[in-house]
């Protein structure tokens, strides 16, 4: 599974911290939920279309308080730079 988005609202601390996954393998779309930090509890929906998984990213994040920030860009330098360093 290649991971498409990923998302964090903001928020420090186990009680109000919200993580987003959207992966696929090009068949399968997933969205992963994770209310919390690392031991948080955590949800998954399948879809068959890219569409109605990215409405369910979008729907999670008008419930969830906080800033949403896609992570995917800073992992994406992150992994630049340490390939670019080596």
């Amino acid at each position: 599974m290649d991971v498409q988005g990923r998302w964090w609202n903001g928020v420090w601390g186990r009680m109000g911290r919200r993580d987003i996954w959207l992966m696929s393998d090009g068949d399968c779309w997933i969205v992963r939920g994770r209310l919390g930090g690392d031991e948080g509890q955590e949800v998954r929906h399948q879809f068959d279309d890219e569409h109605r998984a990215r409405d369910v990213v979008g729907r999670m994040m008008a419930l969830s308080a906080g800033t949403w920030r896609s992570m995917l860009d800073p992992l994406r330098r992150e992994s630049h730079r340490r390939q670019v360093g080596d």
